[in-house]
């Protein structure tokens, strides 16, 4: 590229020159290319160690006279290619016209005004286009990984890191690039070069260690190799990031959706040094993740920032030291001490906040207060204006009432004002009766528990009483630590969720708790919509729906009449309408219907949407990745906490066995309800690890049993009867059968164990499990489930191509990963029809992946064995539309073998038919018709019009049979025998011409894969 003239002393230290004119010298750096002796080794390797070579292109071009000293450097270049054409622009358009000049200095002048006329040119076009807001040295790095890897410029440069990386037992300094989609590394030292790639979709395992061979090193697992890299100036944070990408590789996978940059992201107040923007956004992304879990927030919901300060609380008359954290929403606090004090203010509550008078006692408060009359005091603020300032701005965008569509999964538009609420639930009412959902339901307003036990007696014995203490207590709590989503939580309200939620107040806090109040405010009359827009559609989600209704908590009465299936129909069908990428999963059913047991059917939907998206994320979608995830999860907590019971377990193969449906139906279906609901109590305030806890406590107390085991069965059954005999003796309800537990019980019954030790045990046991420990498991085991869910899904498609093509299995599996490639290249380097938007993970494996023209020449001309110099192209892309029968502008893996297949391994027949088919519709565009259309004459000049394409092929075979007759005799002469030859070859041209009729497709697609 040209850049501003810059002064060079010494032209010859460190560079050599390849060309020279009297006014022009191209130079190539030492230590670039082959050759240059042991003085280019030694620029090579100091450059690549001190990285200078990211700051000096290694062509450069340099203007020199023949009476100065002083040369200029005017261009520079990372390529042959790109030096040369500059060279040649010079020799072309100024050598001539400076060669008449008199005076060197003008000759300095004019080229070096040429040259910044150039620039400012080519800045002037640049000025629509967005403006990179990274700093030069890291640009130059970007363009240093571009060229030595051979990546596009789609491919983005996150951060790169000077390292070690061990090649057996030598370590090679070096550079480590990590980009969105790769991690690349690059070394030479003293001639000796070593390259290295690895996506992040293949990575199976992401570890940091510190042995004795490798000190504190990172090592990266792949299918076929591990990759050491140690002596990072700071190993911690990369790999943090290196967690990042591989997180989002594995998303793709998941998902099929490519990485997008944050374009709302605040730019810096000056350019940070070597912190690319992507870098910046990739940290905002993990604080805002940090931020939504700690305080059960919405997945749009972005941190602002945060500051330490004291929150004064006056239930202990005493300020607690913490964190503040604002956002475009909420207000929220965290005290320093874990469990002592968290608060969650929506600004959608507050009224008023204003400073207060500041005071030795009392530096720098500021007084929020919230429309219900709370009023919290918030002090030790360093920049108390500045703080004032920010949420008086989100305040002024918050509405009254807040009104949102903000949800990423939002179906629908909604037609009612913000400003009007009232006037919107009396129209609602006035048409309610033509909409399947309305508020005149029973369940509109009431959980089905209240329904059935409103005509009821009133209890008056020993339970019913402890459970009016229950209330007694949780009212005494509201009176001192607030109600609803501003209440002070504390070590106090963890207490009164582990003695259990009182039944009338379950509803609430549940909504309370998991965050799920907050959306449903704002998302009024969202659910009702939906309702309208999902009922009446049929699709594969409604099916399972459909067959799953009466299956859901069978021995409740509530589910045993058209009340209860009603309300459970509408709330999932409105759920799979809102989130078709989940649509519906085996064991929401029975979440769903204990949620409708306590909530209002709107309260259920919110409900379950915090447990499918934030809650327990992945757990529900068609391969039940989460609950997989948090399976291996469970077995490496049992092998830190239980070590002797884990070896046997996995002996038996149990643990993988019973630790799924314990996680997707948290307890539920293995445990009686009364019992298991007490768990569910305990998940939506402290989250997935009290569950982790619970079943740790059950492996604990049945470990002698277990470790007696010999066989999975005996295994089983032991834990079964078990957890069929866990009992809750506080429970005002008439008791409900357990289906499971008629299956399991024995003639000696186990002794019964309480629910409330369980809980106590667990927390005892294993109360040390911190949420964010759990969360680095996760990563871990997300990196093994999925990679082994993609080599399953390979398997399958190898197994279904091996009977439709001639291939090995070697040769498929290694098209499946070449094909697989191309694909996932179209999601994040994009593609003319991008084949990301079209996946369906609901296909058959076959037909998941799918690739453009664009893709398909590229691999047509690294496979095919039909390579046709120039006419390359064309033939493939009349190949593509030729396998491309729907015409959607791709071509799935099942279809790319089938025309691969023919030309590698088809006999000679097969190969010309298929040729033949190049030349004829669908594989003909519009353009090629015509030739086509004249070839089509010259076969058939000499057969009459009047006679159709069918009767000639009939004519002909019969014709070819009877000559066939008359040559055994022997008979006819010279010409009969040219006309038979005429004959035949027509014939087997009508023949394969009649193949281009399509044909009924006689591949089975793959069944779908049991969802539990």
């Amino acid at each position: 590229m040209w850049i501003q003239p810059e002064e060079v002393l010494l032209a010859g230290a460190l560079w050599v020159s390849e060309r020279a004119n009297p006014f022009f010298i191209l130079q190539r750096r030492r230590g670039h290319g082959r050759g240059g002796g042991l003085s280019g080794l030694l620029v090579g390797t100091l450059d690549v160690v001190l990285d200078s070579s990211a700051r000096v292109a290694p062509y450069r071009i340099l203007l020199q006279t023949a009476d100065s000293q002083i040369y200029w450097n005017i261009a520079c270049g990372s390529s042959r290619k790109e030096i040369t054409e500059h060279w040649d622009w010079l020799e072309s358009n100024l050598l001539q016209t400076i060669s008449i000049f008199d005076n060197d200095e003008d000759v300095t002048t004019f080229v070096k005004g040429k040259i910044s006329g150039i620039i400012a040119e080519e800045n002037r076009l640049k000025q629509g286009e967005e403006q990179e807001e990274d700093c030069g040295k890291f640009r130059e790095a970007e363009l240093k990984m571009r060229r030595l890897f051979g990546m596009p410029d789609e491919e983005k440069l996150v951060n790169y890191y000077s390292c070690s990386y061990w090649k057996g037992r030598v370590p090679r300094q070096g550079w480590l690039y990590l980009s969105v989609n790769h991690l690349c590394f690059y070394s030479f030292l003293l001639g000796k070069e070593v390259t290295l790639v690895v996506q992040w979709t293949e990575v199976t395992q992401l570890e940091k260690n510190a042995t004795l061979v490798f000190p504190e090193s990172v090592r990266v697992s792949t299918r076929h190799t591990e990759h050491f890299f140690s002596m990072f100036l700071n190993i911690n944070d990369t790999f943090k990031l290196m967690e990042q990408l591989a997180n989002i590789a594995m998303r793709q996978l998941l998902d099929n959706e490519a990485f997008a940059a944050d374009r709302s992201l605040p730019k810096p107040c000056k350019t940070l040094k070597n912190v690319s923007a992507l870098k910046r956004d990739l940290d905002a992304r993990a604080k805002n993740e940090r931020y939504r879990m700690m305080f059960r927030l919405t997945q749009d919901e972005r941190l602002d920032g945060h500051t330490d300060c004291t929150l004064w609380t006056p239930f202990a008359k005493m300020h607690v030291v913490g964190q503040l954290f604002i956002s475009n929403n909420y207000i929220c606090f965290n005290s320093r001490e874990e469990d002592l004090c968290q608060l969650i203010i929506p600004l959608r509550e507050v009224s008023i906040v204003e400073k207060a008078d500041s005071s030795s006692v009392l530096p720098c408060p500021v007084s929020i207060s919230t429309k219900n009359k709370m009023n919290f005091l918030f002090a030790n603020l360093k920049d108390r204006d500045f703080l004032v300032q920010r949420i008086s701005d989100f305040l002024q965008r918050t509405p009254d009432s807040s009104w949102g569509d903000t949800s990423p999964l939002s179906l629908i538009g909604h037609s009612a004002s913000s400003s009007a609420p009232s006037s919107s639930s009396a129209g609602a009412e006035s048409v309610h009766r033509g909409r399947h959902y309305h508020t005149g339901l029973p369940t509109a307003s009431q959980g089905l528990l209240q329904l059935y036990h409103r005509d009821a007696p009133e209890d008056l014995g020993p339970k019913a009483m402890k459970e009016k203490m229950k209330e007694e207590a949780w009212n005494i709590h509201f009176s001192e630590f607030g109600r609803g989503v501003c209440m002070y939580r504390t070590s106090r309200t963890r207490e009164l969720v582990l003695n259990g939620i009182p039944e009338r107040l379950r509803g609430e806090l549940w909504l309370l708790f998991s965050g799920a109040q907050n959306e449903m405010a704002t998302h009024p009359g969202y659910y009702g919509d939906l309702v309208e827009q999902a009922m009446g559609l049929c699709s594969l989600a409604t099916e399972e729906i459909e067959r799953d209704l009466h299956r859901s908590m069978p021995e409740h009465r509530a589910f045993q009449n058209e009340t209860g299936i009603a309300a459970l129909r509408r709330v999932l069908t409105a759920y799979a309408h809102r989130n078709p990428g989940i649509g519906y999963c085996q064991a929401m059913n029975i979440v769903t219907s204990v949620l409708l047991l306590y909530c209002p059917e709107e309260e259920a939907f919110w409900l379950l949407v915090a447990l499918c998206e934030r809650m327990l994320p992945d757990y529900y979608n068609t391969r039940v990745v989460g609950a997989l995830v948090d399976q291996g999860v469970f077995e490496e907590l049992t092998r830190a906490f239980l070590p002797l019971l884990y070896e046997h377990m996995q002996e038996l193969g149990v643990i993988s066995t019973i630790s799924l449906s314990w996680f997707l139906t948290l307890f539920l279906s293995v445990m009686p309800f009364d019992s298991a609901v007490l768990l569910v109590d305990c998940f939506f305030y402290e989250g997935i690890k009290v569950i982790f806890q619970v079943a740790l406590a059950v492996l604990h107390d049945n470990m002698d049993a277990l470790l007696s085991c010999s066989d999975e069965g005996e295994a089983m059954t032991i834990l079964g009867r078990y957890l069929d005999n866990v009992v809750n003796k506080q429970t005002v309800a008439p008791p409900i059968p357990h289906l499971h537990a008629l299956l399991t019980s024995g003639d000696d019954p186990p002794p019964e164990i309480d629910i409330f030790d369980l809980i106590k045990s667990s927390y005892e046991k294993f109360g040390s499990l911190r949420s964010d420990v759990i969360e680095q498991m996760r990563f871990k085991q997300r990196l093994k489930v999925i990679q082994s869910l993609e080599d399953t899904a390979k398997r399958s498609v190898v197994r279904a191509m091996m009977t439709e093509s001639a291939f090995s299995i070697e040769e498929l599996e290694e098209l499946y990963c070449l094909f697989k490639s191309k694909h996932m290249t179209s999601c994040y380097w994009g593609s003319s029809s991008s084949a990301a938007e079209r996946h369906d993970p609901s296909l058959p494996y076959l037909e998941q992946y799918r690739i453009d023209p664009a893709q398909f020449t590229q691999l047509f001309t690294a496979l095919a064995p039909w390579i046709c110099g120039g006419h390359t192209p064309t033939l493939s892309a009349r190949l593509f539309r030729l396998l491309d029968q729907n015409q959607d502008g791709l071509v799935n893996f099942k279809e790319f073998i089938t025309g691969l297949s023919g030309m590698y391994h088809g006999d000679m027949t097969e190969k010309l038919k298929l040729l033949y088919k190049l030349h004829l519709p669908p594989a003909l565009c519009p353009e090629e018709a015509e030739s086509a259309l004249e070839a089509t004459h010259f076969f058939t000049e000499d057969v009459p019009r009047e006679s159709s394409f069918l009767s000639d092929l009939d004519i002909l075979g019969q014709q070819e049979m009877t000559s066939g007759e008359e040559g055994k005799d022997g008979g006819g002469d010279s010409e009969e025998k040219k006309e038979e030859k005429v004959k035949d070859y027509r014939y087997y041209l009508r023949m394969w011409a009649k193949e281009k009729e399509p044909k009924t497709e006689t591949i089975k697609d793959l069944p779908r894969m049991n969802q539990v």
